[in-house]
This record gives structure tokens, C-alpha cells and sequence, in this order.
């Protein structure tokens, strides 16, 4: 067993979002582009070739029994793949992901999963392998951390999101899905590593390490030992005018001095941390930057924020599951998008000033 380093309206709202995930989904997964673009819900977005969605856990966590919202869009687009299902995902501790997973299965998806070993007794991983769905653990002392599905070789869901109840309903996450086979190509490239050939302790170099979509950049990049952490270093180097974000867990100093840097430059600097890492004194950066003076805080979530998220210039977002951390850079395997799109950026910012005004100083 591995020693772990990570912690483990209301009804209008989960409607609402559940019809505009609906919609998307089953245009994305016919290979239509709407052809009027539907209105979303306050702090989600969507595009041709994205959908963009943010857990509600002020609004779920209250709830005795939530349904809907962000398993319920996920699992409908699990329902609409036709050939091929690869899901790598940190844990499964929630049954209605299993049951989509299975129910593909049966009927004739291939669906392949790698997970971190810690969690393959847990009941709905274990229905899984019951059903004859192939499973591969990393069976080593760092995470198989990703959170990452490829449906058809064609489209790609990947953010901070566990495929668990507290994930969905309790904690503060996001979740992206974008329509390109190229960048579906270096996600299944690095499942196959860790799935084929169980290879868990080095990062692909992705074959389309950049993929432009409708004008968007969008950079992609894997760890271990990926140089994801040169690749963030770089963007947040970049900024002129803000750096917002949150951050589950927070530890890499080099990052940290950046944004002081960055703040005596004249750049706003912001951010909100996961109040139980900073108590538990594993969250270096929080003292580096509040005794230097930066805006920062703690965040008001009675669970937890799990994001880990930088917006840069209201221009661009880096993303995926990849901590700001030296586990995640040096042994973890990881994912990260940078996306240099403001609409994407605005979204986020919205998603960033709710959390913002829940968290405390």
C-alpha cells in the first residue's frame, strides 16, 4: 500500500446543466458542429469542438442524493461511443461510471482501463474486471494520477475530476472535452504505454505535441519526466498583466518565485489554495507567497478544491491533472493542456471568482 500525498435552484442548476451537456454530447459524438450554438450555463462554455463543465459542490453537497450534473454528461458519452473506449483514471469509487463502462462493453466497445493500484478493490473497479473489461494497475509507489478518457480515437475528456462521488458532487473540479483526432492520438499513444506496454515511470513525447483548432493553440504534455514543469515555468514567465489560480496542492518553489517575481513586477497575482494542505503544512508555496505579500487565500470549500489550474492574461488556461508539485513532475504520471483561448480563459475566471469569494484569507 502506497503512502499517500494527496487527501483523499439546486435541481434547476443540475438540470440545466445536465440538458446543455445532452446537447453538446450528442453533437460532438455524431460528428455534427451545431449549428446554433447553445447557451451556457453561467461558468461552463462550449464551442464546435469543445465543452467545458465545472462541478457545483455548493449547490450538490447539500443534496442527500445528487444526480445528474457532471457523472451523468460523462457517462452519456460513454453510452454514444462505437468502437473503442480507453479510460485512465486515478479512481473509480462511484458505481454509475462502472455501469456505463460495462454496458459498452457489452455492447461491443472495446473499453480498456488503467488505474493506480491503490483503488483496484474498491467495488465498482471490481464489477469492472467482473465484466470482462480489461484493467491495468501501475503496481509502483508513485500515482497513476491521470484522469483522462479517449472515446472512438476521436475525442478526449480530460481535468481533475476522479470518477468518484466526492469528485463530482463535493469537491471543486473541471472537466474538458475536445473533438480532434490529433490530439486523441497522443492521449492514446500514453494510454498505450501504461496499457500495452506497462511502461508507468517515463512520459511519451506526444506525437502532436501542438494542435491548432479553430484558431486555438493547444499544447499538450505528459509526466513523468515530460518537462511539463519547464512548459508552465514558460507560460507564467509570459504573463503581463494577471496570473489567477487554484491549486489543490501547491509545493514547487521554483513556481512560487515566479509569481513573486511576476507581483514586483507589477503583475496581479492571485490564488486560492486547498485550506486542508496548507493546515496539514504540505503546501510550501502558500507560506513562499503570503509572507511575500501576494493575494492568496485559502479556500471555503467544506471538502475540497481540487483544481489545478493557472489562467494567464485572461488569454490562457494550463489544465489537466497535474499538481503543482515535484511527485507530479518527477513520478506521478500526468496530463496537462495549455490552451491560449480567451473564451476558454473567461470561463475559467468565472469558475476562479467563485471560488475566490468562498475562500478566506
Amino acid at each position: 500500500m502506497k503512502t499517500r500525498n494527496l487527501i483523499g435552484s439546486a435541481a434547476a442548476t443540475i438540470l440545466g446543466l445536465l440538458v446543455l451537456g445532452i446537447f453538446v454530447l450528442s453533437n460532438f459524438l455524431s460528428g455534427n458542429t451545431p449549428t446554433t450554438e447553445p447557451t451556457p450555463l453561467p461558468n461552463n462554455t462550449s464551442n464546435s469542438w469543445y465543452a467545458l463543465y465545472f462541478t457545483q459542490p455548493e449547490v450538490t453537497a447539500k443534496l442527500s442524493n445528487p444526480a445528474g450534473g457532471l457523472p451523468t454528461i460523462l457517462t452519456d458519452s460513454f453510452a454514444l461511443a462505437q468502437q473503442t473506449l480507453d479510460v485512465a483514471i486515478y479512481e473509480i469509487d462511484y458505481q454509475p461510471y462502472a455501469e456505463a463502462l460495462i454496458a459498452a462493453h457489452q455492447r461491443g466497445v472495446r473499453v480498456r482501463v488503467v488505474t493506480d493500484s491503490d483503488y483496484l478493490s474498491e467495488e465498482p473497479m471490481q464489477a469492472i474486471r467482473n465484466a470482462g473489461i480489461p484493467v491495468v494497475a501501475d503496481e509502483r509507489d508513485p500515482f497513476m494520477h491521470n484522469k483522462f478518457v479517449v472515446i472512438d480515437n476521436a475525442r478526449v475528456w480530460t481535468g481533475s475530476m476522479n470518477f468518484t462521488f466526492s469528485d463530482a458532487y463535493r469537491n471543486n473540479n473541471g472537466m474538458l472535452l475536445i473533438h480532434s483526432t490529433r490530439l486523441a492520438e497522443n492521449y492514446t499513444a500514453q494510454f498505450e504505454q501504461m496499457f500495452t506496454r506497462r511502461d508507468f515511470g517515463q512520459a511519451i513525447n506526444p506525437p502532436n505535441p501542438q494542435v491548432t483548432l479553430s484558431g486555438t493553440l493547444i499544447e499538450n504534455h505528459f509526466s513523468p519526466n515530460g518537462g511539463v514543469a519547464a512548459q508552465i515555468l514558460d507560460v507564467l514567465r509570459s504573463a503581463q498583466t494577471s496570473i489567477r489560480f487554484m491549486a489543490f496542492a501547491f509545493t514547487r518553489e521554483d513556481f512560487a518565485n515566479v509569481l513573486i517575481e511576476k507581483a514586483q513586477a507589477g503583475v496581479t497575482v492571485q490564488g486560492v489554495f486547498e485550506r486542508r494542505q496548507v493546515e496539514a503544512g504540505s503546501d510550501g508555496a502558500w507560506n513562499l507567497l503570503s509572507r511575500a505579500g501576494l493575494d492568496v487565500r485559502q479556500d471555503g470549500n467544506t471538502y475540497n478544491l481540487h483544481s489545478k489550474v493557472f489562467i494567464v492574461d485572461s488569454q490562457i488556461v494550463v489544465m489537466g491533472s497535474y499538481n503543482f508539485s515535484r511527485n507530479a513532475e518527477e513520478q506521478n504520471n500526468e496530463n496537462i493542456l495549455i490552451i491560449h483561448n480567451a473564451d476558454i480563459a473567461a470561463a475559467y475566471e468565472v469558475e476562479w471568482q467563485k471560488v475566490w469569494l468562498q475562500a478566506q484569507k
